[in-house]
């Protein structure tokens, strides 16, 4: 949560709010992998990389 708290003072301060569409979908995409690869579902998600 650490990083999160740096990583938002920065974009605040320094005016940089087009950085959090950008890291959201970097996370979205990386809990979608992470939380379905020991599921069925994982080669249907990998093939869409």
């Amino acid at each position: 949560m650490d990083l999160l708290k740096d990583l938002w003072g920065f974009m605040r301060v320094r005016k940089k709010y087009w950085l959090l569409p950008i890291i959201l979908t970097l996370l979205l995409f990386g809990g979608l992998i992470i939380f379905t690869s020991g599921t069925a579902i994982a080669p249907f998600i990998y093939t869409i990389f």
